[in-house]
């Protein structure tokens, strides 16, 4: 039996399970969309580091979350359009946990960044005269760097539990990249430990982030409340909202996969949650920073302008 279950080196992606026609058609819909997230998020980055109007710790943050962005990406679309033409493909044991520790680390690196902006605009609107003394250059550095290696540590840990396992057969798993929980369903061998774990980092990392996230806006609306200038109350909002789009967007598709009951959302359902988590979320946060944010508009205008002029 113990050599049975070293056997399984390589596994094999089910992916969307459609027919050859419609699999071409969603490679072709993916890889458009695919280079969308690419070049929105490597705009914002880029318009980031050339205008010095943009050097300060909200697009700071900003700009780590291009990055993850772009590494959510990279990390999982090139194989699902792979999986797309040629189906039957494997993808080695090595390159689905490593491909599943990169995942769980953008994942939550996400959640983080999410809550250290939510502080940034809470610092930046109830205590405006204090706002370059709290969130100094080395406080905003911290932040990020505390981001970053928590959430190696974490997705460390959950590969870590999971390499215990034995792998003894099927080798085939039903999703579109090697999702957590997908791989563990492979496994032989009991597996409550790891879900344990799951739970206990959901409520870590999703619902104690959100819980600050929303505190932070309750204050923040209370504060927008008192601003007597309209044009000043505008600009708060308009600069907040485009914030909490991008929050409801994430930890919304984030908690209803990991945290609500399974039995009410089948495997097939799953899979699109996981691909609006994964692959839209990317995309769309670019939109909804540049389309609802005067001063990314701004310096995009500044950018093609010199362009034009040189």
């Amino acid at each position: 039996m113990e050599k049975n279950q070293t056997m399984v080196t390589e596994f094999i992606l089910l992916g969307f399970g459609l027919g050859p026609t419609m699999q071409t058609l969603l490679c072709g819909f993916f890889s458009l969309f695919y280079t969308f997230t690419l070049l929105g998020n490597g705009v914002i980055l880029g318009l980031i580091c050339l205008d010095p109007r943009l050097h300060t710790p909200m697009y700071f943050f900003l700009s780590h979350l291009a990055i993850v962005d772009i590494a959510y990406a990279c990390n999982t679309v090139p194989q699902m359009l792979e999986n797309l033409l040629h189906p039957a493909k494997p993808i080695s044991f090595a390159g689905c946990i490593m491909q599943t520790f990169l995942f769980l680390t953008f994942a939550h690196t996400e959640c983080l960044l999410l809550v250290a902006m939510s502080y940034d605009r809470y610092v930046a609107i109830c205590h405006p005269l204090r706002y370059s003394v709290i969130m100094s250059w080395r406080v905003c550095i911290s932040l990020v760097a505390t981001s970053w290696t928590c959430s190696n540590l974490l997705a460390l840990v959950h590969v870590s539990l999971i390499l215990r396992l034995p792998f003894c057969g099927p080798h085939e798993i039903n999703h579109f990249f090697c999702e957590i929980l997908a791989v563990l369903k492979l496994a032989c061998a009991d597996i409550r430990l790891n879900i344990m774990v799951i739970f206990a980092a959901c409520v870590f990392i999703l619902v104690g982030p959100l819980c600050l996230v929303l505190v932070s806006y309750t204050h923040i609306l209370l504060a927008i409340l008192r601003i007597q200038s309209g044009a000043g109350r505008r600009k708060a909002f308009s600069t907040c909202s485009s914030h909490l789009c991008v929050v409801g967007l994430f930890f919304g598709s984030a908690i209803v996969m990991y945290m609500a009951p399974k039995s009410s959302h089948p495997e097939e359902q799953q899979k699109i949650l996981f691909l609006f988590y994964s692959f839209f979320n990317p995309m769309l946060n670019p939109l909804i920073y540049s389309l609802r944010n005067a001063e990314v508009k701004g310096a995009l205008w500044r950018a093609l302008c010199k362009e034009t002029l040189s």
